[in-house]
């Protein structure tokens, strides 16, 4: 039988390769509303207002806002977040100064005390992972463009 704990982290891999897109150094979760609004905008003229990317276009936002958040809530200091692409995927990376934890998926928690966003970020992503390097943890995910 498979340890709970164990079976629910995110793969240790770093992130793929990707092209330019947008970056932010993040402070308070405060700054968040702008960015996703920034995000949003960019978005929808990468994809050229395609009613077929909208929705897709909406999942990033989602995943970039829980990730960051996250990041902000627990990374321990200065957060760098950028969403990148990929041919077929936007790339979500954010980079926290807490690199000796792993993003960890609540278990055992009630629903209604948060903690699912990183379960719900592993079920809409293509693929997701954490790696650290140089002090810094990066938390990733790839999310379908098309």
């Amino acid at each position: 039988m498979t340890d709970e704990p164990t079976r629910l982290q995110w793969p240790s891999a770093a992130p793929p390769s990707a092209k330019e897109g947008w970056q932010w150094d993040l402070s308070h979760v405060s700054e968040l509303p702008a960015v996703r609004a920034e995000l949003r905008r960019g978005l929808a003229a990468a994809s050229a207002g395609s009613p077929q990317a909208a929705e897709l276009d909406e999942a990033v936002v989602l995943a970039f806002d829980e990730m960051a958040s996250n990041a902000l809530r627990h990374g321990g200091g200065r957060v760098t977040a950028q969403v990148r692409h990929t041919a077929r995927s936007w790339l979500i990376e954010v980079c926290d100064q807490a690199s000796s934890r792993p993003p960890q998926p609540a278990v055992n928690r009630d629903p209604s005390l948060g903690g699912l966003g990183l379960y719900l970020i592993a079920e809409m992503s293509d693929a997701h992972g954490w790696h650290q390097a140089d002090g810094v943890k990066s938390v990733w995910a790839l999310l379908p463009r098309r």
